[in-house]
């Protein structure tokens, strides 16, 4: 991330760097096995708490602010935050409806694996072919998290750099330091089912830095779009948020709670969103 270069290659480096922390989280499958499951939670809570706090104050207020500035909304400046909020939120719920229908019943890296591991696929019922790991769902959630929202957040941050007073480069760079930090934890989550499903450690790490390689097409896809329709940014801006505020709700959260460890990630999502507050507040 180099100021005074263009929105999209700020977006390219900024994913890059978040990739390159997805794949950092993964590697700790080499360090920690399958069952330390306190862990992968308390990961999960901070992953939310940073992606709540990313949501409003790198998204949601600099899209608030420039709606309000444009000057043709009056009173109702809050409508196209709004509208764009929901649209990002209904969008991933749709595309969870849809994925089966296009044979997308598992993300990316977790089908890739399977096409090189073929005995880890097991006749469930007449209906089809099961995973031995239940872990898996998670697998899927964090791959279409980082597909969905994360790179395109980190790319229409960077492209609406001086857009308005609160839309800078610092608020574009912590908004990526923030999905770089809870890509780290969602790295561990695509590599330690995948570890318990008996892959190898280098294989479990391969394929969990993978679920990380869509980020930097997603943010140049963000930047380039609302460079070449700026009048969208507030929509765009609010549509990323919508986007992840969704699947930490839908997803994360309720994984994180599942296992008996909900204490334990409440207090992690707690600590993610006072750390991502500081960075967007105290350097911004």
């Amino acid at each position: 991330m180099l100021q005074g270069h263009s929105s999209v290659l700020q977006a390219l480096l900024g994913t890059f760097f978040t990739w390159g922390l997805t794949a950092a989280g993964a590697a700790l499958v080499f360090v920690f096995s399958s069952g330390q499951r306190r862990i992968l939670d308390g990961s999960l809570g901070f992953a939310a708490g940073v992606m709540l706090a990313a949501s409003y104050w790198s998204l949601l207020a600099p899209a608030v602010e420039m709606a309000t500035s444009s000057g043709g909304f009056g009173a109702f400046a809050f409508f196209p935050v709004a509208i764009g909020f929901t649209l990002g939120a209904a969008f991933v719920y749709l595309a969870d409806l849809l994925m089966p229908h296009l044979g997308a019943a598992e993300d990316a890296p977790t089908a890739l694996a399977l096409n090189f591991a073929p005995a880890l696929m097991k006749k469930s019922d007449a209906e089809g072919p099961g995973l031995l790991f239940p872990e898996s769902e998670l697998s899927i959630r964090i791959g279409r998290a980082g597909l969905l929202s994360e790179g395109l957040a980190v790319g229409v941050g960077f492209g609406a750099v001086e857009k308005t007073a609160s839309a800078t480069f610092e608020s574009a760079r912590n908004l990526a330091i923030g999905i770089g930090i809870q890509n780290f934890p969602e790295g561990l989550a695509v590599s330690l089912p995948l570890r318990g499903a008996g892959f190898s450690p280098w294989r479990a790490f391969w394929y969990g830095q993978l679920s990380g390689m869509v980020e930097p097409l997603a943010g140049v896809f963000g930047a380039f779009a609302v460079v070449l329709a700026e009048p969208l940014l507030p929509y765009a801006l609010a549509f990323a948020a919508g986007a992840m505020v969704y699947v930490v709700m839908d997803d994360i959260i309720p994984e994180a709670q599942i296992s008996g460890n909900g204490k334990l990630a409440s207090w992690a999502s707690i600590l993610g969103f006072v750390v991502m507050m500081s960075l967007d507040v105290g350097l911004g």
